[in-house]
Order: structure tokens, then sequence, then C-alpha cells
């Protein structure tokens, strides 16, 4: 099915929540994922009503089908979410190549286990194979490592979350803003905005105290406010 290697938390509020993502185009040499419903990076997810009714049916034949042993089943497990995740593995590595390599982990992975997978609702099994992949791709990050964390000051801790009105930025420019932050912001940034994560839950799954994971996504949350102001002011807006 693949190549090989290189051969429902509530979201959090935050400043930009407003903004509806679509699927960005990725750089140059990257394939384009696909994105989750009109969302790439959105915090809120909207749905096709008729497919909302059918989605579950789907998803429970499939499983069915995988845990009978039908190969035709993982390929299409694999058919239907690549490009999705794909997406979301975008959000933490960079290059393509490195991108290739976390999805063909992640896939292993998801074979391995999908006979044991319980349906427990509408999108439990996306939300499971998002849960792999960017489980996939911080232990990459982390073995390559690519994340580094600086404690701030209490000075800079007190300055209030900048908040810049971006709603005339394309959805695009905002994706490629956010990826070209540091990998330790972009990845807590990734993990408390889109993936919906306490910092609790961030300090354990990347090793690191709650204060740094707050401290790493306040100057995240900074260094994007900035960026987003510098492209407002070299870019006209349009009459």
């Amino acid at each position: 099915i693949y190549a090989g290697r290189r051969d429902n938390l509530q979201p959090h509020q935050f400043a930009f929540k407003d903004i509806i993502v679509k699927q960005p185009r990725l750089p140059s040499g990257q394939e384009k994922p696909e994105a989750e419903g009109t969302s790439g990076f959105s915090r809120t997810t909207r749905t096709n009503p008729e497919m909302a009714t059918t989605q579950p049916d789907i998803e429970l034949q499939l499983i069915g089908l995988v845990k009978q042993g039908d190969p035709a089943a993982l390929r299409t497990v694999y058919s239907t979410y690549i490009r999705y995740l794909t997406a979301v593995c975008s959000r933490y590595v960079l290059n393509n190549e490195d991108v290739k390599d976390v999805l063909h982990d992640s896939f292993l992975k998801i074979f391995d286990a999908i006979g044991s997978f319980e349906y427990r609702g509408k999108g439990s099994l996306k939300g499971w194979l998002t849960r792999i992949t960017v489980n996939q791709a911080l232990k990459f990050l982390h073995d390559n490592s690519r994340m580094e964390f600086v404690e701030i000051s209490d000075r800079e801790q007190d300055i209030s979350d900048e908040e810049p009105c971006a709603d005339s930025i394309p959805p695009s420019v905002i994706y490629n803003l956010i990826r070209e932050m540091p990998d330790g912001y972009r990845t807590i940034f990734n993990l408390y905005v889109i993936e919906g994560k306490s910092h609790k839950e961030i300090s354990a799954l990347l090793n690191i105290k709650e204060s740094t994971s707050a401290s790493q996504l306040h100057r995240a949350k900074s260094m994007l406010a900035a960026k987003i102001r510098q492209y407002q002011t070299l870019t006209p807006i349009p009459t």
C-alpha cells in the first residue's frame, strides 16, 4: 500500500479562533494534503449534514471488514485518510521526505493495532488515526533533537498575548507563518491550539514542565502575532 521509507477535547480559546483555515498549498515539492472539512487549522469543524448521518455507518462497516481480515478494507483505510493524515503530520514536520517517513511508521502502527480498535461513535476512527500520527510526528522530532525549550522571564510571562486582526490574511499564509516557527514553538502551538491538549497533557507527551509548555505557547503566539503584523505591513490590503 505504501512505498516505504524514503526509498475530542474542547478546543482552547485562541486569539485567531475566528479564522477558518482552508487546506493550504504545501511548499513546492510537497503533495497537497486533504483538509478536514474546510479546515487545515480550524478549531471548529464544519460537517456536511448528509455525510454526518452516513459517516458512522461507513466507519463501522470498514472496521468490521478490517477485523474480518479483508485486505481491501486496509487499502480503503489508507486511501481514505492518507491525505488528511499528511496534513496532520505536516503541521509538525516540515521536510517532505521526513513526512513520508513519519506516515510510513504511522501506518505500520495503525495496521498493527487496528484489529483491536473499538468504534466509539462518529469520528472516533479518524481521531484514533490522528493520535497515532501526531505521536509518531512527536517521536520523530524528539529522536532528531528538533525541539528546544527555553523558559521565559517573569516579565515576559506577565505580557498578555497579542491579538492581531488576521481576517484579511489568506488561510494559506497563516499556515505558512505557523510552519516558519521553531519546532518547539510550533509543536506546542499545534498541540494546544489544534489538538486541544491541556498543558498537563503536553507536559506528559513531551516530558517537560507544565510551566514550560505554557511559556512556549506564550512565545509562539507572540511570534505568530509579530509575523502577522509584518505580513500586513508588507502586503497591500486589496480594495
